[in-house]
């Protein structure tokens, strides 16, 4: 239903600036509602912290982590304004009844017929519930120039504070509902590997590759999440240079006898990221390929045993590095030894305060979700050229960590045969 009655209305002036669609029946989210009041519940602590009024949540990761609906940009502006006691998402009209449908609490939707409607919507549903704004939360590392000056704009006697870190160290430890999630994007990412794995061949496309490895983990969410979205799942299937860069897409380069190859699966459940990544070989590699290989992999094992509660994100750092130095290979490092997992992907949602790296000092604790990936790359035209790259996710427990990939990994598991 809409808030006033259109029907009649003939000039697109007439017609209402914000709409209620309550289109069909709530289905079931991601998690509990018991889970969704325990993450509002910490944003809350958050406001009272800040001593604000109100948050104007923007980010896709922070309205999925609070209300479980991702939105789709395609240009318009998305919201969730979080007060003491409400929540209600801020939604464009293109979308009707679905974020009302697929969101914990309230909706409000805004019309394309007059400009900045996105902002009336803000500014209603926050007037509608009483509320005197005097310091506003918003995500200032999201948050575009733009939309922060007409935010102020909409609330000129507000001060506008920034939650946006606080709110992601409250989503860097993860709850029991979240790491079953996780888990489950595991096995499924293992899934899409052993397509993969078994659809390797002279002359197969790495597009083609991808193809067969994202349909596999595809199939395998809907039958496990038979309510949730399907979006976003994808491979980066990689051979010979294209290996060089993690994040090299698929291509039309066909794979050919002795290539180095890299399966990265990325199964996406509910806007939860994880992902699964080996080196293998088309055929034996040489020698020096092997070696290098063998040396990353030793990394790659050290990592995982350092991966513990109470352990420090640079000391791992640092003890890797140390290996690489051994061998001559610190300067073929190409990023950081991992990173946390949750409401991400490739185009939001990334934790930076919970990464190996040398320049965070974040201690690890239980419910923390982390992965270890060193990563080297030698450059073409050099003995052993290409990338070599190993992921597993760890789950910090009390007493230690739980790897739960399964895939194997190393020269002993994945050479394919030519």
């Amino acid at each position: 239903m809409t808030t006033t009655d259109d029907q009649n209305v003939s000039d697109v002036t007439k017609l209402e600036r914000l709409k209620t669609l309550h289109n069909g029946e709530k289905v079931p989210l991601t998690f509990s509602d018991a889970e969704f009041e325990r993450r509002l519940g910490g944003l809350r602590r958050i406001m009272s912290e800040k001593d604000l009024d109100a948050v104007v949540l923007t980010s896709y990761h922070s309205i999925k982590y609070y209300s479980d609906f991702l939105f789709t940009y395609f240009g318009r502006s998305y919201a969730m304004v979080v007060t003491a006691d409400d929540t209600v998402t801020i939604t464009a009209n293109i979308d009707a009844g679905m974020p009302w449908r697929r969101s914990f609490g309230d909706n409000l939707v805004y019309t394309d017929w007059r400009r900045d409607n996105y902002i009336h919507a803000i500014q209603e549903s926050l007037r509608t519930r009483g509320v005197n704004v005097r310091r506003l939360g918003v995500e200032d590392d999201t948050l575009p120039l733009d939309s922060r000056n007409k935010i102020q704009a909409a609330f000129e006697n507000a001060t506008l504070v920034d939650v946006a870190q606080a709110a992601m160290r409250q989503r860097m430890i993860k709850s029991a509902e979240e790491i079953e999630v996780i888990k489950h994007g595991a096995r499924i990412g293992d899934l899409g590997g052993e397509a993969i794995r078994n659809a390797i061949t002279g002359g197969i496309s790495e597009y083609e590759v991808a193809l067969i490895g994202t349909e596999a983990m595809v199939h395998e969410i809907a039958r496990t999440f038979p309510d949730s979205e399907i979006r976003d799942t994808w491979v980066w299937f990689q051979s010979g240079i294209n290996t060089d860069g993690a994040h090299n897409w698929a291509t039309t380069r066909k794979i050919q006898e002795h290539d180095i190859l890299s399966l990265n699966c990325f199964p996406m459940t509910s806007g939860y990221y994880t992902a699964l990544e080996r080196t293998l070989f088309y055929g034996e590699p040489d020698a020096r390929s092997l070696e290098l290989w063998n040396i990353n992999v030793e990394v790659h094992k050290r990592g995982l045993e350092l991966i513990k509660p109470g352990a420090v994100c640079k000391d791992i750092a640092a003890e890797l590095n140390e290996i690489f130095v051994g061998h001559g290979l610190l300067a073929n490092r190409t990023f950081g030894y991992g990173h946390s997992f949750g409401v991400l992907s490739h185009y939001y949602g990334r934790e930076a305060g919970l990464e190996l790296r040398e320049d965070i000092d974040t201690v690890l604790e239980p419910g923390m979700v982390v992965s270890m990936e060193p990563m080297i790359t030698v450059l073409d035209g050099q003995p052993g050229a290409g990338g070599y790259r190993e992921h597993d996710i760890l789950v910090v427990g009390e007493d230690g960590s739980e790897n739960i990939t399964k895939f194997p990994f190393g020269p002993e598991h994945n050479i394919v045969g030519a």
